[in-house]
């Protein structure tokens, strides 16, 4: 990696068709979250249905958590016909697609009031196929880039990341504009939406097929496997052993192999740690700025429009830190700013609602919420095993999620019950969140600057 590149250079990387495909792929990954959240919940509140059992609905998001399960089948099982015309990445990617759709269409056709029970179970369904989706796209997005070209992992991050907040935050504005224009009601809408899922599709079908030795790297590994089993010949049920072998334990061998066990654990535990702070700030944000005082047309703009737009944009000059002096560095210094940018809110909390300090506080929060994702996607994307990607990137995302979704469910129970409804001290505590994580990262940090240079050596 050169440490002179300069920002021409560094953007010029943005002209490759490749990168174009990530993007689409990151609206892709992020529009499911329109589909069964943020509109869904405006719907049943136009229902009339309770906030409680809108709240229940946010347990499909679970699928997210634990997608890592069947991770090692989208590495390992070849669709019928959709492999030999797409390819593994893709073909996953379409099927995925191709329930999300249908699942959109179904719900835009039921009463919700009538049949509750039944868009709960569709909803559950989108989940697990865009949760499934997601292990292939970014399968999809580390197997793009060969081995060589390393230098472009962190503009790959960015790509994969500004794409997710197209699809979750300003294609999901469409929606919530359409539902103001009395004509249109909320299953139009989802037709509607259903038409945005069939032209994200295109993305799977005009995409290139990343090329990848994965297989030849399993064939072998199932001959040493048979080998050790069986030293006659070979039977259905030793084949059958191999195969299992292969996809569900040597993944987790090989991340444990290449990283050794100790940093291994603390790689395991930085990422279950990470973004906690952000979370607990994120689960009551909204509830903290209607008490404090700001209207709803104060949140839209700032906290949803703002936000997104923002960290878009960030997202970029996050990505050239991060190219320029490193992952790993990038990190250490994003999860700094990200938790000093809590701060911030603690202050408004002090003040009251001045616009002003709100709008000073979305910056700095889009800015550093921006930067330690593509760390974060980049990081991970180079613990990653090419023969294993899938695997690899799910487990250590789906770690990621579950810490945020673990612990930060906790977070009023925090505001209520140990802080007294003391929200300047909430938003500190959030900020002390992430030194833990960063902790876990000092502590290995000469093996991570290593294996960062024999990632870029690669070059």
């Amino acid at each position: 990696m050169s440490k002179t590149l300069s920002i021409s250079e560094y953007f010029s990387y943005f002209k490759d068709k490749r990168l174009i495909n990530i993007f689409i792929f990151g609206m892709s990954s992020g529009f499911p979250w329109v589909l069964i959240g943020s509109v869904l919940s405006a719907w049943l509140k136009d229902e009339g249905l309770s906030r409680s059992m809108i709240g229940l609905f946010g347990i499909v998001f679970g699928a997210y958590s634990i997608n890592f399960l069947w991770s090692p089948l989208i590495d390992r099982t070849k669709l019928p016909i959709l492999y030999k015309w797409l390819g593994q990445r893709r073909s996953w990617i379409l099927l995925c697609q191709s329930f999300i759709l249908i699942g959109t269409l179904l719900l835009a056709g039921l009463d919700l009031k009538t049949n509750l029970a039944l868009v709960a179970v569709i909803c559950l369904l989108i989940a697990i196929a865009s949760a499934t989706q997601d292990i292939a796209i970014d399968a999809f997005r580390i197997d793009t880039l060969s081995e060589n070209e390393s230098h472009k992992a962190t503009a790959a991050a960015a790509m994969a990341t500004s794409g997710w907040w197209t699809g979750y935050a300003l294609l999901g504005a469409i929606p919530f504009y359409m539902a103001d224009i009395p004509s249109l009601d909320w299953p139009q809408i989802y037709y509607f939406l259903a038409a945005i899922i069939l032209l994200l599709m295109g993305g799977a079908l005009f995409a290139k097929e990343p090329k990848s030795n994965r297989e030849a790297v399993h064939a072998e590994l199932e001959r040493v496997y048979l080998e050790k089993l069986s030293s006659t010949k070979q039977t259905p049920l030793t084949k059958t052993v191999a195969w299992l072998a292969v996809t569900v334990i040597d993944p987790f061998r090989a991340f444990f192999t290449k990283n050794g066990v100790k940093t291994a654990l603390a790689l395991l535990a930085f990422i279950f740690l990470f973004k906690i702070g952000e979370a607990f700030l994120g689960r009551m944000s909204i509830v903290f700025y209607k008490e404090i005082g700001f209207s709803n047309s104060d949140i839209a703009t700032f906290s949803k429009v703002g936000t997104a737009v923002l960290t878009i944009i960030f997202t970029f000059v996050g990505s050239l830190f991060n190219q320029k002096y490193g992952i790993v560095k990038g990190l250490f210094i994003s999860g700094i700013a990200m938790a000093a940018s809590n701060l911030a809110f603690s202050w408004i909390a002090l003040v009251g609602p001045d616009l002003r300090l709100y709008a000073f506080a979305i910056v700095i929060d889009g800015f550093t919420q921006a930067w330690s994702l593509v760390a974060m996607v980049a990081f991970i994307s180079m613990l990653c095993d090419r023969a294993f990607s899938a695997t690899h990137y799910a487990l250590l995302a789906s770690l990621g999620n579950l810490g945020r979704t673990l612990l930060s469910s906790y977070s009023g129970v925090v505001i209520d019950d140990w802080l007294a409804g003391n929200w300047s001290l909430f938003f500190i505590l959030t900020a002390l969140m992430v030194l833990p994580s960063l902790l876990f990262l000092y502590l290995i940090r000469h093996k991570l600057y290593e294996l960062e240079r024999n990632y870029h050596q690669k070059n």
